[in-house]
């Protein structure tokens, strides 16, 4: 089975799929003028409508790799994640706080989904 790209930019892909499973590259938020929460909220839209796109959702998730750009907004961001996963279907974790590419960004997700099955 061959690799399929969508979204292919020069620098990156948004949307890798191989053997069923989609590798997402990492999503920031456009609106830097809000806080955690909504900064979250909008990285999280465009996860669910990028998995649309490649054929799966959010209770197909494989795995979720979280940069915050301070581990105080660890819980406000947990408030919002945890009200979008789907029960039962959470997948494997890790945050870590980091230095992000612009000061504004206050979180960046990455996640790896499997396609749903048809």
């Amino acid at each position: 089975m061959g690799v399929e790209r969508k979204l292919v930019g020069p620098r990156m892909s948004d949307i890798v799929i191989h053997n069923g499973v989609i590798y997402l590259s990492g999503k920031v938020p456009g609106n830097l003028a809000v806080g955690i929460q909504e900064q979250t909220k909008e990285v999280l839209a465009t996860i669910e409508r990028l998995l649309e796109e490649a054929g799966s959702d959010k209770a197909h998730l494989l795995r979720a790799e979280i940069w915050l750009s301070s581990m105080t907004n660890f819980a406000l961001m947990n408030e919002v994640w945890d009200s979008w996963v789907v029960p039962g279907s959470t997948p494997t974790r890790a945050t870590v706080e980091a230095r992000l590419a612009r000061p504004e960004c206050l979180i960046e997700i990455m996640v790896t989904a499997v396609v749903k099955a048809e």
